[in-house]
């Protein structure tokens, strides 16, 4: 059993990194994380939501400022849920914070039936449209994607599509935030689009909301500037705030 880091609690809070689906840490290579903090990527490869906010919850002691996008951002609603006072700082991207529509759950069973069938690759490829900005890929980032994609694997696929079937509705838990959150979103998402956003920026106190108008779903490769600079402001007010509840704005 790999032992838990353990981190200088008077030292800066570490940041626990969370990908979105068929993501890995490679999604975070173009970001430059704040200096003096360590950083540790978790992947998704448990087949529950709640299962992998445990993981989360696992990789390091004491507080931390969680990081994700999409699903990842997704399973830091439920690390929230659980153990709030473990988060001191909150930064999502191009997620949804909607419990599951019927038509989700109709694609992601045929996704599965697909990978069953061993057609993983068809799965990539319908994905792939919806990385990128109006559901337009580049050869370079096609290529990213589908590499980063294959990596992820099969196996894992399949309990990402499980874990996103026990999604719930998270408005209830954002309104109890009470650390300092950063919300990005791309202004040309499609499957995430900035409405999305807006819903969990009005519905966490004092949360920010950065819109990125030439960004579409993997928003740490297509602005990865505006994703590294929202970290530092975030792990700058974390710093900064005293201890107790973030005040609601008026």
């Amino acid at each position: 059993m790999t032992d838990v880091p353990s981190e200088d609690p008077a030292g800066p809070p570490p940041l626990v990194v969370v990908p979105g689906m068929l993501c890995d840490a490679g999604l975070w290579d173009d970001v430059d994380f704040p200096e003096g903090h360590a950083v540790h990527h978790v992947p998704l490869r448990r087949d529950g939501i709640g299962a992998l906010a445990q993981d989360v919850l696992s990789t390091v002691r004491g507080p931390f400022v969680l990081v994700g996008l999409s699903l990842g951002a997704i399973v830091g609603f439920e690390v929230l849920r659980r153990a709030p006072e473990r988060v001191a700082g909150l930064c999502v991207m191009a997620t949804n914070p909607g419990a599951p529509r019927p038509g989700q759950y109709t694609a992601w069973r045929e996704m599965d039936e697909q990978i069953r069938a061993g057609r993983f690759t068809d799965v990539v490829e319908r994905t792939l449209p919806d990385m990128f900005p109006d559901r337009c890929p580049t050869p370079e980032g096609t290529r990213r994607y589908r590499a980063m994609a294959h990596a992820v694997g099969a196996t894992a696929a399949r309990a990402q599509l499980a874990a996103q079937a026990t999604r719930t509705d998270a408005t209830g838990v954002l309104r109890t935030v009470r650390c300092p959150t950063a919300v990005l979103a791309g202004a040309r998402d499609a499957l995430c689009p900035p409405a999305f956003h807006r819903t969990i920026a009005r519905t966490v106190p004092g949360a920010g909301l950065t819109l990125l108008p030439d960004a579409g779903h993997l928003v740490p490769w297509q602005r990865p500037d505006a994703v590294s600079s929202a970290l530092r402001d975030l792990v700058t007010a974390v710093g900064t705030t005293p201890d107790g509840p973030v005040p609601t704005p008026s």
